[in-house]
């Protein structure tokens, strides 16, 4: 079987488009310290190019190997390309053993088709960090932090619940002295500006109004109408107690002849009715008894 038949064709449109954004993302130099990395690892020269150096997965294996013996147990000679294919997946799983996060990990096709050699280099990069995290002499790659893991007794943990953390903040210290009654204006004092320091911080400014000299004189029940007096267009000073006659009048008023509340009122119409003499005190007792 030939290498020809994994080798993907040229892409178009959308797929040529992310293939140069994954290739610009290659870092040269980080290839030459991967290459040194290796190669001073494993002992072997990986040739001309990284990436064909790398595809039939035997270095890797090695590297893997180096990093930790006993993880590939069998490196196929690189015979056929499912032997290659093999060797990749080996090496892909011993590195997940090792510590490699899933995430970081590339596809065998990445490597064995080129679809993907950022990726591939991407996954060293990590392999890198996590031999120097383990203590092995790797000059690139970052050393991941190590996991501090704290056990509290329970007793501990009861108490904590009891106690605010600092995040939501604390009230120690807290006090009301200052504060003004809800709704009030505090007055604002600023040496720069030349003003007058407050007496007191409850000090209301006369921009809110005042009520000093204030009294209940002259003012009506609520909803009386008050007459406006303006001497310039010879109005006539009222009273403001007086009602005017378009709300009505009540002078003269009395319950005379006004009937329980309920009861019907009579309506005398000498028309249809005789003399309102008929009618007794009760209104009807005469009409009876003229009958």
């Amino acid at each position: 079987m030939s290498n020809a038949h994994f080798n993907r064709g040229p892409a178009y449109g959308l797929s040529a488009e992310v293939k140069n954004k994954l290739a610009q993302k290659y870092d040269p130099q980080r290839e030459r310290e991967l290459r040194a990395w290796i190669e001073g690892t494993t002992g072997r020269r990986i040739g001309d190019s990284f990436m064909d150096g790398l595809k039939d997965g035997v270095i890797l294996c090695e590297l893997i190997n180096k990093l930790q013996p006993g993880s590939v147990q069998k490196v196929n000679e690189p015979v056929q390309n499912w032997h290659k294919l093999e060797n990749i997946g080996n090496f892909l799983r011993a590195i997940t053993r090792y510590g490699v996060k899933p995430h970081d990990i590339f596809e065998a096709n990445d490597l064995f088709e080129n679809t993907n050699h950022t990726q591939v280099q991407s996954t060293l990069i990590a392999l890198a960090s996590q031999a120097k995290t383990k203590g092995n002499n790797v000059g690139l790659g970052v050393k991941y932090a190590e996991k501090q893991q704290r056990r509290f007794h329970p007793e501990k943990l009861r108490e904590g619940r009891n106690i605010i953390g600092l995040q939501m903040g604390t009230n120690k210290f807290a006090s009301q002295q200052g504060m003004t009654a809800y709704g009030t204006r505090r007055h604002l004092y600023d040496p720069k500006l030349g003003t007058d320091q407050p007496l007191d911080q409850a000090t209301i400014s006369l921009q809110m109004g005042t009520n000093k000299g204030a009294s209940q004189a002259g003012m009506t029940a609520p909803g009386t109408k008050r007459q406006i007096f303006e001497p310039a267009l010879g109005m006539e000073r009222c009273d403001t107690m007086t009602i005017g006659l378009q709300m009505g009048s009540n002078k003269g008023a009395s319950q005379q002849g006004m009937t329980v509340y309920g009861l019907p009122r009579q309506v005398y119409d000498p028309k249809y009715c005789g003399g309102p003499e008929l009618l007794g005190e009760d209104g009807l007792n005469g009409l009876y008894n003229s009958q």
